[in-house]
């Protein structure tokens, strides 16, 4: 019995054998009765088979075929190097007159819609940056076609909403688009449609006959617009607004040369372009001309037209160094309500207003010299200015003493 268990395992083993190149996907086995196991293995599909690269005769050694070489997606060997391709002229297919063809990319010209939501985010955030070589170059990878002269009456349009900072950068844009994007033919043209379009740009900014005046003046001033441009509209005028622009605008011209009116100066250089001794000598009159109103409400507003919140600190240094110079409780007190007025609106951040409080500390033992009391004067201000909110406990307690 045992000599007969042992024959047909041995038969059934011949026989896996035998199949195993054919049924390569089963898993058949003995169990140890000797009976022949077969596993439910899901067939190998087709593309699987595509995949595999090793032999499926059951010889080799199991390397990719054709040395790596062969199979979808491979282009030869690594490191092969193919010759150009040779023209056959026989090829049914061949056209001689595409043999010096040069293809190159058609962008299609803008149109009125399209022009304004693509040009409009370049000019916003040009006031951002104010870098026109930027600007000029994205303009340049654009089709603008027709629609070219209406690149100044766009910058225009945004600037005549916006500070006078971006008043500024707008008319240096245009002086320097009209030597690479735009001609004086174009300039002239968007400030035609600029003064017919006058009236339904009062609706949405009042000034505006005033600011397009000094807009003209500028683009006279820096050779953009022909001096003759003024004089085109003499007598030929019926807008009331566009009139007014006119004759802003001439005004500003005829200041200029016979007062000596700087033009290129009309907007001033706002926010960060300005040198610091000018920033500090702004700040001090501010100060000086609230002292001398009370006003709080135009202090805030000239803080924020010069446009320089990252140099708050030096606002409320000044303002400290005020308070010690004095020796007055008048203006201790109107600089503590100023204080208080510009943190609570905000104007002035926790940030700005730590930043100043520290440096008056740092030259406590300078201003000390000019000023004997100043320990006492300063040690009076912070205490008061902590219990009325404006600083905190931890900056309270930073104050120096003699």
């Amino acid at each position: 019995r045992e000599r007969e268990t042992a024959r047909l395992k041995a038969k059934v083993k011949r026989r896996l054998r035998k199949n195993s190149s054919r049924d390569s996907g089963r898993g058949d086995s003995l169990s140890d009765n000797g009976d022949v196991v077969r596993a439910v293995v899901p067939p190998t599909s087709p593309k699987g088979k595509l995949l595999n690269r090793r032999s499926r005769m059951g010889k080799g050694r199991g390397l990719p075929k054709k040395g790596g070489a062969g199979g979808k997606g491979v282009w030869g060997t690594p490191g092969q190097v193919y010759d150009e391709d040779k023209v056959d002229f026989k090829d049914p297919n061949y056209d001689a007159e595409q043999e010096n063809c040069i293809y190159e990319t058609v962008v299609l010209p803008l149109d009125e819609e399209t022009f304004e939501k693509t040009v409009t985010p370049i000019v916003q955030e040009y006031f951002e940056h104010g870098d026109a070589n930027e600007v000029a170059e994205l303009l340049a990878e654009l089709n603008l076609g027709s629609m070219r002269g209406d690149v100044p009456m766009l910058a225009v349009s945004l600037a005549l909403e916006a500070k006078a900072s971006h008043r500024e950068l707008t008319s240096r844009l245009l002086s320097e688009l009209c030597e690479c994007v735009l001609t004086a033919a174009d300039v002239e043209a968007s400030f035609h449609k600029l003064l017919k379009e006058l009236p339904d740009l009062v609706l949405d900014t009042p000034g505006a006959p005033q600011m397009l005046g000094q807009f003209i003046a500028r683009a006279v001033a820096d050779n953009i617009l022909p001096k003759s441009f003024i004089d085109g509209y003499k007598g030929r005028v019926d807008c009331e607004y566009a009139r007014a622009a006119l004759d802003r605008a001439a005004v500003l011209l005829r200041m200029s040369r016979w007062t000596g009116l700087r033009i290129d100066s009309l907007w001033g250089s706002g926010g960060g372009q300005r040198p610091v001794n000018q920033l500090i000598k702004e700040v001090n009159l501010l100060l000086k001309e609230y002292l001398l109103s009370g006003d709080t409400v135009e202090a805030e507003r000239c803080l924020r037209e010069l446009e320089v919140p990252h140099f708050h600190h030096e606002f409320v240094y000044e303002a400290v160094i005020m308070v010690l110079e004095s020796k007055g409780n008048r203006t201790l007190q109107m600089i503590l309500q100023l204080l208080k007025s510009f943190c609570a609106s905000t104007v002035i951040t926790v940030d700005q207003l730590r930043r100043g409080f520290e440096r008056v500390y740092l030259d406590m033992a300078d201003l000390s010299i000019d000023v004997p009391c100043a320990y006492s004067l300063l040690e009076q201000f912070v205490e008061q200015s902590f219990d009325a909110g404006v600083i905190n406990k931890k900056l309270r307690d930073l104050c120096p003493c003699r």
